[in-house]
């Protein structure tokens, strides 16, 4: 079993540059020190980002949360936003990417004098290293789907552990997708602190029931690029959406349900806690999503506009 990120190999990947504070250097020096906030702590933000069709998904709306993540944690990325677009497209040029290519943008607090929490003992600028991969989903994905299992680690509010916000700490999803591999499945579902269902480990959640797709209002899961735009996709195209506190009996009833995520776009769910969704894989409500997006997707790549309806 493999989750949301399964991804098909390609030995194209063994000689990529990757970005690495203004050098392109080889994937085998692409190295941080020990004493890198990054590895010491977790301490920075990242972003996720697809390059389809010569185009950078969604460019806009990963760049406002990388900054706004980084502002709400007094880091200075130490690039503006135009030199950081040009940080991406010199890394691609310099692969040769056009297409079907996954990009991890990371930004950590940079080199500190010893291995301690205190920002204040950073001695150098922010870390910043781009990783560009070609990287396309599982394609048996759509037609075998997700085996959630709901963790006991529950999604934090904002007042203490800020799901919204793009972190380089991850140990509290790690460790539920730990419990999730235990028990046989392919990613964790988790409730928010008051019972209800929020996301997934890494991915956000949806579910469909009498044809209106459901998923949480948003207050305890990731801030996600994707979740936004098939929100927007639902809206646009009059298929019933709802935001709301959900219970687990809620999604027990469900004939399709899905996660959304940059990488997979629109991955449909197979069982939630040993309980098979009724519909074919992937679902009706499933499918259309996922088409729309695409098609979203190709015409952002083809003329650089949204469809109509779906701008903000």
């Amino acid at each position: 079993m493999k989750g949301s990120q399964d991804f098909a190999p390609d030995g194209r990947n063994a000689d990529v540059l990757v970005y690495l504070n203004g050098a392109l250097v080889p994937r085998s020096q692409a190295v941080v020190s020990v004493f890198d906030a990054g590895f010491v702590l977790g301490d920075g933000v990242w972003e996720g980002l697809r390059l389809h069709r010569g185009a950078l998904m969604f460019l806009d709306q990963h760049l406002d949360r990388l900054f706004d993540g980084a502002r709400a944690i007094d880091l200075d990325i130490g690039l503006d936003r135009a030199a950081l677009v040009e940080a991406l497209h010199r890394t691609l040029a310099a692969n040769g990417m056009q297409d079907g290519v996954h990009i991890r943008l990371m930004v950590t607090r940079g080199l500190k004098k010893t291995p301690n929490q205190d920002p204040r003992q950073t001695v150098g600028p922010a870390t910043v290293v781009i990783v560009a991969e070609y990287k396309v989903p599982s394609p048996a994905i759509m037609t075998r789907g997700l085996n959630l299992f709901t963790s006991s680690i529950r999604c934090t509010p904002a007042d203490m552990f800020d799901m919204r916000l793009n972190s380089h700490s991850r140990l509290n999803l790690i460790t539920a997708l730990l419990q999730a591999i235990k028990a046989g499945a392919d990613e964790a579902l988790m409730l928010d602190p008051h019972g209800f269902v929020s996301s997934c480990n890494a991915t956000n959640f949806f579910f469909v029931r009498n044809g209106e797709v459901c998923t949480s209002t948003g207050d305890y899961c990731f801030h996600g690029v994707t979740r936004a735009n098939v929100i927007a996709l639902c809206r646009a195209n009059a298929i019933p959406v709802r935001l709301a506190n959900f219970a687990l009996m809620d999604v027990y009833g469900a004939q399709e349900a899905f996660v959304t995520g940059t990488f997979g776009g629109v991955t449909p769910v197979a069982s939630i806690d040993g309980r098979p969704l009724p519909s074919a894989l992937p679902g009706p409500v499933t499918r259309r999503l996922s088409e729309l997006y695409i098609a979203w997707k190709d015409e952002l790549a083809r003329t650089g506009s949204a469809p109509a309806g779906t701008e903000d």
